[in-house]
Order: C-alpha cells, then sequence, then structure tokens
C-alpha cells in the first residue's frame, strides 16, 4: 500500500513539531551536572575506558528501550549502510543535547523525557506498519528523536557525573560506547533475523509486522507507565 504524499508530509511535520516542540520547552537550565571528584585524580586511559564501558552497557543489557528503537530502525530495510546512516544520526543527535545538557544548557526532567522516548519508540513501530520503504527523510526523524534521547542519557550520566578537567574527552567516550552497543544491536538483528529471514515469502508480514507489533505494544505500556506511574 503506497500511502498518499500529501499524508506521508503531514507525518513529516507531525513528528518533527511535536520533537520541536518538546525541546524548545525543555530549553531551561535546571540544574549543573554532577562532579565526579574521583575521576578528575585518575589517570586519562582510565576516564576513557570508565565512560566507554558505561556508555555501552547504557545501551547493553541495560537500556531495553533504547534496543527496541534501534530494533525498529532495522525492519524497514534491509540495507546495512542505511541502517547505519540512522544510527549515525541518532548519535550525533543525542551527542548535542547530552552535551548541551551536561552543561545546563538544555535541559529536561526524566518525568517528561522518558515518555516521548517510550513514544520514539511507537512512532518508529507504527511507521514500519504503514511505510513499505525507507524514506530519506527518515533520517532526519530519527535525529530529532536523538535530541530527545541525548536528555534521557544525560539524567541517567548526571547520576555518576563528569570529572571537570576531562568534562568533553568523558562525553565524547560515553557516546562512542553508546554507538557501539548500537552497532552490536544491528549486527545482531542482521545475523540473526535480517539476512536469514529477508528472503521468506512475505517477509513484511511474517517478520516485519509481528516485530513491529510486539515493539508497539511495549512502547504503549513503557509509555502510560511514564506518564501516570513515574
Amino acid at each position: 500500500m503506497k500511502l498518499p504524499a500529501t499524508f506521508q508530509r503531514q507525518h513529516l511535520k507531525c513528528g518533527i513539531t511535536f520533537i520541536a516542540a518538546v525541546l524548545f520547552v525543555s530549553a531551561t537550565p535546571l540544574f549543573a551536572h554532577t562532579i565526579n571528584y574521583v575521576l578528575e585524580k585518575a589517570p586519562t586511559e582510565h576516564v576513557i575506558w570508565f565512560y566507554l564501558k558505561l556508555g555501552y552497557t547504557h545501551i547493553l543489557p541495560e537500556g531495553f528501550d533504547h534496543i527496541l528503537f534501534v530494533v525498529g530502525l532495522c525492519l524497514l530495510s534491509d540495507k546495512v549502510k542505511a541502517i547505519l546512516w540512522q544510527a549515525t544520526a541518532f548519535t550525533v543527535a543525542h551527542s548535542i543535547t547530552l552535551a548541551m545538557s551536561m552543561k545546563s544548557i538544555i535541559v529536561a526532567p526524566s518525568a517528561v523525557v522518558e515518555p516521548i522516548i517510550a513514544l520514539s519508540i511507537l512512532f518508529v513501530a507504527v511507521e514500519n506498519l504503514l511505510l513499505t520503504q525507507l524514506k530519506p527523510w527518515r533520517i532526519l526523524l530519527v535525529f530529532m528523536f536523538g535530541l530527545i534521547h541525548g536528555l534521557g542519557f544525560a539524567s541517567s550520566l548526571n547520576e555518576i557525573g563528569l570529572p571537570r578537567n576531562k568534562f568533553f574527552l568523558s562525553i565524547l567516550s560515553f557516546n562512542v560506547g553508546v554507538e557501539l552497543g548500537q552497532v552490536s544491536v544491528i549486527l545482531a538483528m542482521f545475523l540473526l533475523v535480517i539476512f536469514p529471514l529477508r528472503k521468506t515469502p512475505n517477509y513484511r508480514k511474517r517478520v516485519v509486522f509481528p516485530l513491529s507489533i510486539v515493539i508497539g505494544l511495549i512502547a504503549m505500556y513503557w509509555t502510560v507507565q511514564r506518564v501516570f506511574f513515574i
């Protein structure tokens, strides 16, 4: 089923407007980042390894919501390059808001960010059901969603803190860890699901639809839970 161009434009406009509104509302400094005094005295290689590992484990195995987001991105295309472009756009975006948030330039409470992260997962799942192929503008949407996820990463990272004398090195190491975690999820999806099953008759109905529906239902549950019970 091919969706009308007007619907696709409205779909894109709705997603961008929603995310832009959230970022605008969030652009009020609430707190300065926590200082990690212990790592201020640690050797540089220890700091790099600490935040690299922290970023990776924030995806695998701890970031189930981020894992589902990346899995959802993998379902609309069986081209590794297309998925990696989306993952890169996501990483660049969350790197921007993570650094800005830790500098208290743009900060949002987790009670606002976490439900929106769940909605971003739901958005991707619904797209997988409606669209039959990857659209160029999806990278823009993924970038916008990455801005929101970066605020969520900042909330978690603020609990650990950052050394003042290695602020940007710590942020960079954390982001590299997150990217490696995302790439691990992508590789697992291609090796275990996409490559073995993409030649299956009715691949979309037998693989893409069921997985997207499960992801969407979980995201709906998280949205309700995070809005009313957190």
